[in-house]
């Protein structure tokens, strides 16, 4: 037992009994280190404690009731001691309760709700998924939306679509627009409402008056030039990922990955064992925006950084993805948000002032460009579906402006 025998009673007297070996199996399959489970275990026993003395029934755990026990009882705890009050270990080791529960069909999942909104954000979902086709982070922030405007409209009461009004909606995008720092940003909630309100139209539902006021901000598309890294910057940034230091073996193939191939961010933390072909020089996509295949060549210096980090540095896993967690919870592929955590701290090593990864991507097809390759072919490469969306980049393309540009008018005296 893990915890001060004078507590282990509060864990096992109380109805989260039952759940305890589960639990302990679940931090031993992430490989958790001895202290961390300690201090899950120590957590969890305090939780089952505060559920017990509030006669609280453990299949109505959920969200709200940890977050209560987090701000409410935590920070005034009159629990005997040695009861666990660290709040960080207290919030990690209870979200692994919530994932065991739900595992063993204990508590319900939050996902699926039984209210009219949550009907309808489910089949607005499915629409978007199988019929659009659309990414999953797309989809994710598309129901955030539309679940805001549909539960200020109706609460828990049946979707009426006849029922919303064309000012209600210049409301609800005015209430939105004072969370974002720009004005354009904006733009994101106004596609998430004309999906749906197209997706009702799809329907029957007579929805053009909606459509109609969700305009988007003026945006004057390719009004600016796209930010690259200019080629001493990609020496120093290249020559940074020779340090040694903590992960620097995938931070370095991971920045190749961005800068050689024009890979994002969720492509690269995507990447799989099984999808490079290292006889033909080869790697596949498979986790792509446009959610389609591609088959794309692998260069040598990408291939050579990608195979010294599965040589000495990449931890045993049975996990194939390529880029694995070096922390628990172990055998899990990284995120893509750990993806461009890796870039930024590439950037500071190297001394450069930037943050965004998808920089590499415009630095790649910037590249491309001055090295003689038409605009289609950095379509191609960067796989936009669009001759449109590539068109950006014509304007980095200044050996190619240079000959069409016309001569300074003279002044006549």
């Amino acid at each position: 037992m893990y915890v001060d025998h004078h507590t282990a009673s509060w864990l096992l007297d109380s109805t989260l009994a039952p759940h305890v070996d589960a639990f302990m199996l679940h931090l031993f399959d992430c490989r958790y280190a001895s202290n961390t489970i300690d201090n899950y275990l120590a957590g969890l026993t305090h939780f089952a404690h505060w559920l017990t003395e509030s006669h609280i029934d453990v299949k109505t755990i959920d969200e709200r009731l940890i977050q209560l026990f987090l701000d409410e009882h935590l920070p005034s705890c009159c629990c005997e001691k040695p009861a666990f009050a660290d709040a960080k270990d207290l919030h990690a080791a209870l979200g692994h309760l919530l994932r065991i529960l739900r595992a063993h069909a204990i508590i319900a999942d939050p996902s699926i709700g039984q209210t009219p909104v949550d009907e309808e954000l489910r089949r607005f979902n499915d629409h978007m998924n199988h019929v659009r086709g659309l990414a999953t982070r797309t989809r994710k922030h598309y129901l955030a939306v539309v679940r805001s405007l549909l539960l200020t409209q109706f609460a828990d009461r049946d979707v009426v679509i006849a029922a919303i009004k064309p000012n209600q909606i210049r409301q609800f995008i005015a209430s939105q627009s004072t969370r974002c720092h720009k004005t354009v940003s904006i733009g994101a909630t106004v596609s998430a409402l004309r999906s749906y309100f197209r997706y009702r139209a799809t329907l029957g539902d007579a929805v053009h008056h909606l459509i109609g006021v969700t305009s988007f901000p003026a945006n004057w598309q390719q009004a600016s030039l796209p930010k690259t890294l200019t080629k001493h910057e990609v020496e120093r940034l290249l020559a940074a990922l020779e340090c040694d230091g903590p992960a620097a073996l995938r931070t370095a193939a991971i920045v190749h990955c961005a800068l050689d191939l024009g890979l994002r961010s969720s492509e690269i933390a995507y990447l799989g064992l099984d999808d490079i072909d290292w006889p033909g020089s080869t790697i596949t996509l498979r986790g792509t925006k446009g959610r389609r295949e591609a088959v794309m060549p692998l260069p040598a210096a990408t291939g050579q950084a990608i195979a010294d980090y599965l040589k000495y540095e990449r931890p045993p896993t049975s996990n194939r993805a390529v880029f694995v967690r070096n922390i628990a919870p172990r055998d899990q592929p990284v995120g893509p948000d750990l993806i461009r955590k890796s870039i930024r701290q590439a950037y500071a090593r190297a001394g450069l002032p930037y943050t965004r990864s998808h920089l590499l991507r415009h630095t790649m097809a910037s590249r491309l460009l001055e090295s003689g390759s038409s605009l289609k072919e950095v379509a191609d490469v960067l796989r936009h579906r669009s001759l449109n969306t590539t068109l950006v980049y014509a304007k980095l393309d200044s050996q190619n402006l240079a000959t069409v540009a016309l001569p300074w008018p003279e002044v006549v005296s």
